[in-house]
């Protein structure tokens, strides 16, 4: 497991409604070779529910980064992840569209989610 120089985030309450685009937010520039749509990437991650703002899901919760390729993860992150470099800290909102779909029977379809992901490494 690499440790990432950054602590866990805490996500401020979204203001008006959720967008129905993707959004990208740099909040630390990292350093290095840019992750590709791809690569292999060690990340760790918070995520939230744009509406309640409640977690479902934390890699920093459970004390060890996450290790994948990015063509096997939902399409907000295909997308979102990207051109961020290693040490690089961003904010994603993905709408339904691009997270688990706008119905159906994952818990999270139909919300629209924030992601803050710190890219530990690429392959």
């Amino acid at each position: 497991m690499s440790e990432s120089p950054l602590t866990k985030p805490e996500i401020e309450f979204p203001e008006g409604p959720a967008p129905t685009e993707l959004q990208i937010v740099d909040i630390v520039e990292g350093e290095g070779s840019e992750a590709l749509a791809s690569s292999t990437v060690e990340v760790h991650y918070l995520g939230v529910e744009y509406d309640t703002g409640e977690e479902f899901d934390s890699s920093w919760s459970r004390g060890e980064t996450i290790n994948f390729p990015l063509r096997s993860l939902i399409q907000g992150w295909q997308v979102g992840i990207p051109g961020m470099k290693p040490g690089g800290r961003r904010k994603l909102i993905v709408p339904p569209a691009q997270a688990y779909g706008n119905a159906g029977f994952h818990p999270l379809a139909g919300k629209t989610l924030i992601f803050v992901i710190d890219l530990v490494s690429v392959s």
